[in-house]
């Protein structure tokens, strides 16, 4: 009887495991597939970050074709991959794409250069105005650090960490003004206007320029100082916008009213 009895027990356990270990078996591949799409997504941005700073540094031009047979070899990436990270530089406002060519580092005409600044300079110089004096020592104190990091990346000529640490320098000066929907709408028209700032990025006095008036911002702020705070804020922004606007008049000047319309591009070996 005892021998029954134990015997039905272990055959309860036994039916109790399987049951478990099917619910684990099937939760696996649901597992499997979360890590994976996770993994995808992490690499499609990164990708993503590199070719935008690309086009920022001039590599990748205005109306450039971006081929995914190109993009597939350059990465080592699935077409799948490269199809979600065309999508995510479209969604940051660098690339375009159009009917029958494919995607395209974004190109603006004048009128929209002007508009998109316009707007950049409104926003900017709002928040500025709104900046409580004085600024709390530990705030200013991290701008410091993020200049320091900025000169020290414009010192060794990486352009790369000047684009990067130049979006933190902004970002943390901007939010001293305590409006985050306003910090929000600055980054992303900031963004959009990355593929304009290529034209001005790679020149050492646009750099050295944009270095001297952080350092001109840091001291307004430790002095209170809004006038001069909003001042250089819009004069901040004016060497990238004229910068594309003079050489979008020179390339019309040479190829015609229609120069926008032509697309090239560059295949990588």
């Amino acid at each position: 009887m005892n021998d029954a009895a134990t015997i039905r027990r272990a055959a309860k356990a036994g039916r109790r495991s399987d049951r478990v270990l099917n619910a684990h078996t099937a939760a696996a591949p649901t597992l499997v597939a979360t890590r994976r799409d996770r993994d995808t997504d992490q690499l499609s941005r990164r990708v993503a970050e590199q070719l935008e700073d690309d086009i920022v540094l001039g590599v990748l031009h205005p109306r450039e074709r971006l081929i995914e047979d190109d993009l597939c070899e350059r990465f080592g990436l699935k077409r799948h991959v490269v199809r979600q990270v065309l999508v995510e530089l479209e969604r940051r406002g660098v690339v375009e794409r159009r009917r029958n060519i494919g995607a395209l580092v974004k190109s603006f005409s004048a009128r929209e250069v002007s508009e998109l600044y316009a707007l950049r300079t409104l926003l900017e110089t709002h928040a500025a105005s709104r900046i409580p004096f004085p600024v709390e020592r530990a705030k200013l104190d991290d701008l410091e650090a993020l200049q320091a990091r900025h000169d020290e990346a414009a010192a060794r000529g990486n352009l790369r960490r000047v684009f990067r640490v130049n979006m933190a320098f902004h970002r943390a000066f901007f939010a001293l003004s305590g409006d985050q929907a306003l910090v929000d709408a600055i980054h992303e028209y900031e963004r959009r206007t990355h593929a304009i700032r290529s034209v001005s990025i790679v020149f050492p006095q646009y750099l050295e320029k944009a270095r001297s008036e952080h350092h001109q911002i840091i001291d307004a702020l430790k002095h209170g100082d809004r006038e001069r705070l909003v001042d250089l804020c819009r004069a901040h922004l004016l060497p990238s916008r004229d910068a594309y606007l003079d050489a979008h008049h020179r390339r019309v000047a040479a190829t015609g009213p229609h120069a926008d319309g032509a697309t090239h591009s560059l295949r990588k070996g």
